[in-house]
């Protein structure tokens, strides 16, 4: 087929669909060649920190990694999530550096060179766009079957703790008319107990940030059980206060009060912005709203599993277009550095502000990379989560 006809985007993601998850990359290659030319195609996957990309070669096995914030072509797409058109030595060629993201979940980045003519094209760039889209859905469909690109996102072994956790998030963003999600854990090769979590439907928006106690496996278990008992809960279609309720019996019937798991529950309706919430445990919630960060304040009630049948109140608040919210886990507002003062006292709100026109993936990223610099770039004491959110509301026409 000619690399002109109208059709080859359609053929190409029928043919991904129809590839074996191990050989997604190779039929990407062929298919790019075929249809636009393509002289040679790199994969780079980001890494579970999202501080590098990773060049896949040979699956599971990486190349030489690539900074995301190093300034690189790779880089800059990654974070900007645009297309990076870079000029290399090969004559009458260009690599063009196509953001691979799912629904706002950033998984990589697909460079292909391929000759100039075929990037100025009015849908060159547009069409190479929507393949390497359709390349990330793919990924994530194989992710079922395969490890191999799961492996190919480590700069080295995860704990078993770790483990258990990233298989328990939902991503690391997602993407609506009305609102972008962007999330970042840390340490991400350690992490125990602290989780983040959400589910969309066609009128709300359901948040949780879980900051388990304990650490490693032990963190891991209770986490786990906690977000299951959330899901369920949240699956019966039942409200807000009722799931707090039905977790908070789970993990208390598992522990008997030995252990807790501080949550922070938040339901938003998409057409109003109205927000219920159940304040259970630690975690805080912040609001960046026309150049001024507030501590959004909530009836602070006990942790889940904490006691038997404890009952949950809600309580409610109304976002505007144009609001961001960040919820932090207990290792990041109640960190302290050596001279005992908490980074959520001041140096928080600091960096919300300083990150405001950053994307969400990049406040999120921000705020722990602060939590760092808080205290002089060592490794952190405790699980961090940040959990970022910015709110553009219903369209007119969706109201």
């Amino acid at each position: 087929m000619d690399r002109h006809s109208t059709g080859w985007l359609g053929v190409a993601e029928s043919t991904l669909r129809l590839t074996p998850p191990t050989a997604l990359l190779s039929t990407a290659r062929s298919l790019l060649a075929e249809y636009v030319q393509a002289r040679d195609v790199t994969l780079l996957l980001a890494d579970y920190g999202s501080s590098v990309l990773q060049t896949v070669t040979h699956l599971p096995h990486t190349g030489d990694a690539t900074g995301v914030h190093d300034g690189s072509p790779e880089g800059r797409a990654f974070t900007g999530q645009a297309p990076v058109v870079e000029v290399i030595d090969e004559p009458d060629a260009v690599r063009t550096h196509l953001p691979i993201t799912v629904r706002g979940d950033r998984l990589g980045v697909l460079s292909v060179d391929l000759p100039e003519t075929a990037v100025k094209e009015p849908s060159g760039v547009l069409d190479l766009a929507t393949f390497a889209t359709a390349l990330g859905h793919e990924l994530l469909v194989a992710e079922r079957d395969t490890d191999l690109y799961l492996q190919a996102r480590r700069r080295r072994r995860l704990t078993l703790a770790a483990e258990m956790q990233w298989q328990l998030l939902p991503g690391r963003g997602f993407e609506s008319d009305a609102f972008t999600l962007g999330a970042h854990l840390e340490p991400a090769y350690a992490v125990g107990g602290d989780n983040f979590d959400w589910s969309v439907t066609d009128d709300s928006l359901t948040i949780t940030v879980t900051d388990g106690q304990g650490h490693g496996i032990q963190a891991a278990l209770l986490t786990s059980l906690t977000v299951n008992a959330l899901r369920n809960a949240r699956r019966a279609g039942i409200s807000l206060t009722d799931q707090a309720c039905l977790a908070d019996q789970a993990v208390y019937g598992e522990y008997g009060g030995r252990l807790s798991a501080p949550s922070l529950l938040l339901r938003i309706e998409l057409a109003t912005g109205r927000t219920c919430a159940v304040d259970a445990g630690s975690p805080q919630l912040f609001r960046h709203r026309e150049g001024t960060v507030e501590r959004v304040g909530l009836d602070a009630q006990l942790p889940l599993g904490m006691f038997e049948e404890t009952q949950y109140n809600e309580e409610q608040f109304s976002l505007e277009p144009g609001d961001r919210l960040i919820i932090v886990s207990s290792g990041v507002h109640a960190s302290q550095n050596e001279a005992g003062s908490s980074f959520g006292d001041l140096a928080l709100r600091e960096t919300i502000a300083a990150a405001r026109g950053a994307s969400t993936h990049e406040t999120a990223r921000a705020v722990v990379d602060g939590l760092m610099q808080y205290h002089g770039g060592e490794e952190l004491s405790a699980d961090a989560a940040v959990l970022c959110l910015d709110w553009r509301g219903a369209q007119p026409s969706e109201r």
